[in-house]
């Protein structure tokens, strides 16, 4: 039996970009035993339930893998797992390259970002798989997310009352400010879309982020369903509910994307081309007519900060929002 390892402790989007990595492999060998290592608990849980990873192993390397010793008692956990072949989807981290060495002897194929050509990130990451003969092509860069059926029923009871109500959930963190748009237009877009389309504004986001779903919530006439700090479980079973997403550039855009729900993605400094979100119906709204747009770096160097986002107007989002409404189900 084949034996793969994958090697990623990024981001919820950097690793949702890897499911496709994960089917390629599985359609070439399906019986492989396929174990992933990422970098945080919380990563483990898109995949917990994902029928094409067998085994999901947390690399803490700043917290419980920091010291030598931890690092080698993982080091030996990798060794008993006899790979036979391993991708380094981190090769920048030299403790990534440690534990590698575990697996050793085996075949290792190691991704290389592009610099001079802007694709698609999974795009990217499947390149990596050209040397076992799996050529990457459109039809094979959907995501995959598959929520518990525990979370199914958390947000089955969570919508009960709402089943006749326009849902349209809101994510207004991000990574980094540069990204965000400002934070008193989701509360006037709420409004609108409330006395307009009658819909129920869901606000989503990790506990951390708690005080966005409140400032907005502070700022609009009707209340909104806050849901911020449920589980990345619960996270994509709300999704898959609501009737569409308008967020950022980020982690739960990925997971909307995963779903299959439409999304109003608000981009600036990072360009879509990269890391927008994939799939029919989605929509993406950026001011690319601005001479620094996109900067696809998080130092803004803009006379007014984070000048893209702020070009976004609550209009243009309202008037997306509508047309995507209007073709529902086409």
């Amino acid at each position: 039996m084949m034996r793969i390892l994958i090697i990623k402790p990024g981001a919820i989007g950097d690793l949702l970009h890897l499911t496709p990595v994960i089917r390629a492999l599985k359609e070439k060998w399906p019986e492989a035993r396929v174990s992933l290592l990422v970098g945080s608990a919380l990563s483990v849980q898109l995949f917990q339930h994902n029928p094409l990873v067998d085994e999901v192993i947390v690399f803490d390397k700043r917290g419980a893998h920091r010291s030598l010793s931890a690092m080698m008692k993982l080091w030996l956990r990798l060794r008993k797992g006899r790979y036979d072949l391993v991708l380094n989807f981190q090769r920048s981290n030299l403790k990534a390259w440690l534990l590698v060495t575990a697996a050793f002897p085996c075949r290792t194929l190691v991704y290389h970002k592009t610099r001079r050509r802007m694709v698609h990130a999974i795009i990217n990451l499947l390149e990596t798989l050209k040397p076992l003969g799996i050529i990457p092509d459109r039809a094979s860069l959907k995501l995959d997310f598959f929520p518990a059926a525990a979370d199914e029923e958390v947000a089955a009871d969570i919508f009960e009352k709402y089943s006749k109500r326009i849902l349209v959930a809101f994510n207004p963190g991000t990574n980094h400010l540069c990204k965000c748009w400002p934070i008193d237009r989701f509360a006037v877009l709420g409004d609108r879309l409330a006395e307009q389309y009658d819909a129920q504004v869901v606000i989503l986001g990790s506990r951390d982020e708690k005080k966005l779903a409140e400032e907005i919530a502070a700022g609009m006439r009707h209340v909104p369903l806050d849901l911020t700090g449920c589980s990345l479980g619960e996270l994509g079973a709300i999704l898959k509910r609501v009737t569409l997403l308008v967020t950022g550039d980020t982690g739960p855009m990925h997971i909307a994307s995963a779903v299959e729900t439409p999304v109003v993605a608000l981009y600036g400094p990072i360009s879509p081309d990269r890391s927008g979100p994939l799939g029919t119906g989605h929509r993406v709204l950026m001011h690319g007519e601005l001479h620094c747009c996109p900067c696809n770096s998080f130092k803004c160097r803009s006379n007014v900060f984070r000048e893209c986002m702020e070009m976004i107007t609550v209009d243009e989002v309202f008037v997306a929002i509508g047309e995507m409404l209007e073709h529902r189900g086409e």
